[in-house]
């Protein structure tokens, strides 16, 4: 439990064709798409702990913005990267012709001018293209923008989340058969419900408003809002026989957002994670609670389940 609670503060995975850092802790560097930066003025003011960098389409630089950026307070190589992500940029624009070099820090200044994740295409000379944040050290540029939490922030949601666990139909009956003692249930209990008082976060009339908990102080799934079981916290999920992978960790209950991470809010806060199924939270992706709940009745309609 404390490893998957320890585990909601860190950022999706991400392999080695992305600019994204594989699973770091939500306060590193955030990375900000330069339309983003431009349309949504407020993201500006934040005091990102670990600093930001903005990416720049190579068109945007190069021709729109005329290699001046000022305007929008950036510079190339402090707060900003020209970023390629296109072949026909890449060769329009090739950064060797400017005198540019890839980064070398995540924080300003940059050290370098340029990234590049430009993936292989099946021309035989179309190999893939992958330059900056590549090495050990430096293995990623920061995190997606809108996965962004503070350290203050993150210490809060994880004492809810536990707080929201122990609110599961048989926490103390399946903690007692993972190993806990009762003493050991009663205190860790009672020290963590305590806790969420003192700081604000055990408001049961808004864990109930944002499907975290029921009308009976149940943990619910914020989709299907089935009481959850503490069992689906500790066994991994199922697997369809012949497709098994001996390395998935992935449990039958995992974190939920219930408002969708999403560029200019920052939805990874308290009164906005639960703890919902793996299936659930598949189908719910990105497109938020609300909105797939009313794809799935128009799916009823359509194959006429629901009048």
């Amino acid at each position: 439990m404390d490893r998957k609670i320890y585990k909601t503060g860190q950022t999706r995975g991400a392999d080695d064709d992305q600019i994204f850092q594989n699973r770091v802790g939500r306060n590193s560097t955030v990375l900000i798409p330069f339309a983003v930066w431009v349309q949504i003025p407020a993201i500006r003011a934040l005091p990102y702990e670990n600093g930001f960098i903005v990416l720049v389409p190579p068109r945007d630089y190069f021709e729109t913005e005329g290699q001046d950026l000022t305007r929008h307070e950036l510079e190339i190589g402090v707060n900003a990267l020209v970023y390629f992500e296109r072949r026909d940029e890449w060769l329009q624009f090739n950064p060797d012709q400017y005198g540019f070099t890839p980064p070398t820090s995540r924080t300003a200044p940059l050290g370098g001018h340029f990234a590049a994740r430009i993936a292989n295409t099946t021309s035989e000379n179309d190999a893939r293209i992958n330059i900056g944040f590549t090495s050990t050290g430096l293995k990623g540029a920061g995190i997606r923008l809108y996965e962004y939490a503070d350290t203050a922030t993150l210490g809060t949601t994880r004492i809810q989340l536990e707080a929201a666990f122990w609110h599961a139909v048989d926490a103390e009956e399946k903690m007692l058969t993972a190993g806990m003692s009762e003493d050991e249930i009663r205190r860790r209990r009672t020290a963590v419900l305590e806790n969420a008082t003192q700081l604000g976060l055990l408001d049961y009339g808004r864990l109930e408003e944002t499907r975290i908990l029921n009308s009976a102080r149940e943990l619910v799934c914020p989709l299907c809002l089935e009481p959850i079981s503490a069992a689906g916290f500790l066994s991994r999920l199922p697997q369809a026989s012949g497709r098994e992978r001996h390395d998935l960790t992935v449990t039958e209950i995992n974190l939920f957002h219930i408002q969708e991470l999403a560029y200019g809010v920052f939805n990874h806060r308290p009164y906005n994670l639960g703890w919902g199924h793996h299936h659930c939270n598949v189908v719910c992706k990105d497109a938020g609670i609300h909105p797939t709940l009313e794809w799935m009745a128009n799916v009823l309609r359509h194959n006429r389940m629901l009048n």
